[in-house]
């Protein structure tokens, strides 16, 4: 259980509970005592009247005695036993929602490398199906297993109280029991994370099924896909039926065990009332006190399979917990920014790849100017902007904010006066509204018309049966490429950020809306830092600055009237694209 350890830490927030939920579990297991001296009492009351040793109307008064004790005795364990139940299992619960909570923060502070190594169908199922798992060991598993413990040892003192030479003749298949639930739980802990790995696999695989149906469907791949599906539903399947084969030994193995203590005290319990030595109720309530042991026995390999499939499930929880971030924020007081940017000699290299992204790049853009960035694919234009916002940091080299190294900065400051539009335009299912009010949670509708406007998509949106109540499909869906990098560019508009980063975010709209956007953006950035990457240099040419990047080195730099003025890359860029606006 070494994994589970990591649980303690919520133990001790809920002590309180925790304490309060053994407490009631001992009283309960108290009151199960007095069934079977009661039922064993009336059973000699009743061996002595056919003896002629007491009277009838003694007889009864023992009889109704020990019936309205018992039932009285099972009200109050039923009462408190429903209190056990509500104070663990809702503690339980209180766990589930910490733990989630923690993974979430977790998931939400790890670097971008981290997300390129794991599966998004891996990572719902360990903070779904996992934490599920755990609650089940922090809930029913530690409810049953303190009935189980507090009902043996009260249960195991009262007879031997009563009999300790009867009491050690039943307790004899002990041993085999141990050894039985040793052997049988070390099989469950490897099958359980055998069969937690195949669910989290099956969720990447229909993830991404579903995330990519529109591709599928396109090259007639449905068959395909499916064989895929199947093959690891089998497996699955297969996993599955091994656990369940070897939970499924524990009930009858118990059951056999609890069958042979039994016949012990029936046997010895009979020579002993032959030798005069026992009474007859004594035997009777043996044999009461061993078959209530039979749930707390039989519930031990229930148990134990539920803690060896938490100690799995909480296993791959913690290999993502005990990730250190790469990008961790050195600086919590408020360092409010204006925008002025500086490389210094930056290099860097993506660790997972290990491709040299950025060579010795060096430049400087001060608030309110605009500066583009141009170059082929893979030239590492994104890059640029994945350093500024401190997505990665530097390999080599220092990027400056207002004179401050980004490492330095409060991260939350950092990036929450920047205003990105990424490449792949990212929309949530959700209205329209409400994504582009993403990067501004308190705007007024007002707002975001006003800023649909200057993204030129207003009047698409207006179009639409809902308006800006539309709710989009996973992933904006429901758009076209060109609507959702437009809405994209609007829910960066609204946030009103100091720094406005466009990752070629106009790729996919024509010309003439190109044209106004950029025109709208003019007025919108001008006390803006704000940096535009693109392929286009009709995005590029009002800029006060344009690099070019080839190779992650710059090779050319200057103004457009510069640039197209002198051989090169953007002469040629320009050359060919005016070219193709007038074929076109």
């Amino acid at each position: 259980m070494k994994e589970l350890q990591y649980l303690n830490k919520y133990f001790v927030k809920y002590k309180f509970q925790f304490l309060l939920g053994v407490l009631i579990t001992i009283v309960s297991s108290v009151f199960a005592l007095f069934g079977p001296t009661y039922i064993g009492d009336m059973v000699t009351a009743v061996q002595q009247f056919t003896k002629g040793e007491i009277t009838a109307d003694a007889v009864k008064s023992i009889l109704f005695t020990g019936i309205m004790v018992i039932l009285g005795t099972t009200l109050i364990r039923g009462v408190f036993t429903f209190f056990m139940r509500q104070t663990l299992i809702v503690m339980s619960r209180h766990v589930e929602f910490d733990l989630k909570n923690e993974i979430f923060r977790q998931y939400e502070n790890l670097s971008q490398p981290f997300y390129k190594a794991n599966r998004t169908g891996d990572l719902m199922s360990r903070i779904s199906s996992d934490v599920d798992r755990v609650r089940q060991y922090v809930g029913p598993a530690i409810m049953y297993a303190l009935s189980t413990i507090i009902l043996f040892v009260v249960i195991l003192t009262q007879m031997i109280i009563i009999s300790p030479e009867l009491t050690m003749y039943t307790l004899l298949p002990l041993p085999l029991l141990a050894w039985s639930i040793y052997k049988v739980a070390s099989q469950i802990n490897k099958r359980s994370t055998l069969v937690q790995q195949n669910v989290s696999a099956l969720s990447s695989y229909t993830q991404e099924m579903f995330s990519g149906i529109r591709l599928i469907k396109a090259y007639a791949l449905e068959g395909l896909k499916q064989e895929g599906f199947t093959e690891l539903s089998r497996e699955g399947k297969k996993r599955t039926m091994s656990l369940a084969f070897v939970s499924a030994l524990f009930g009858p193995l118990m059951i056999l065990l609890i069958g042979i203590s039994n016949l012990v005290v029936i046997y010895v319990g009979g020579k002993m009332y032959i030798n005069g030595t026992m009474q007859m109720g004594t035997i009777a309530e043996f044999i009461l006190y061993i078959n209530m042991l039979t749930w707390p026995v039989a519930s031990i390999g229930w148990i134990s399979g539920m803690i060896q499939e938490a100690e799995a499930s909480q296993k791959r929880i913690n290999e993502f917990l005990k990730i250190k971030p790469d990008i961790i924020n050195n600086n919590e007081a408020h360092t409010p920014l204006l925008g002025n940017i500086a490389f210094e000699n930056v290099s860097f290299t993506y660790e997972d790849t290990g491709i040299r992204a950025l060579k010795n790049v060096s430049f400087t853009i001060n608030k309110g100017e605009t500066l583009a960035i141009l170059g082929r694919t893979g030239s590492g234009k994104s890059t640029v902007l994945s350093l500024i916002s401190r997505m990665y940091d530097t390999t080599q080299g220092t990027v400056k904010v207002d004179s401050e190294d980004v490492k330095l900065l409060n991260l939350h400051d950092l990036r929450n006066s920047v205003g990105f539009v990424p490449q792949d335009a990212f929309l949530f299912s959700d209205s329209i509204e409400n994504n582009i009010k993403f990067g501004k949670e308190d705007a007024t509708h007002d707002e975001v018309v006003a800023v649909a406007k200057k993204a030129v998509v207003h009047h698409n949106i207006e179009t639409f049966t809902h308006q800006y109540e539309t709710i989009l499909g996973e992933r904006g869906i429901t758009l076209s490429g060109g609507q959702k990098q437009r809405v994209s560019i609007a829910r960066a508009m609204i946030k009103d950020a100091p720094i406005l980063l466009l990752d070629d975010c106009l790729s996919a709209v024509d010309t003439e809306t190109e044209e106004a956007i950029l025109n709208n953006l003019l007025d919108f950035s001008k006390d803006k830092t704000t940096i535009i990457v693109s392929h286009r240099v009709s995005s590029a040419k009002n800029a006060d600055r344009i690099i070019i990047l080839e190779d992650g080195e710059i090779i050319e730099q200057g103004t457009h009237n510069q640039l197209v003025n002198q051989q090169g890359y953007y002469k040629e860029l320009y050359l060919k694209q005016l070219s193709e606006k007038e074929i076109g």
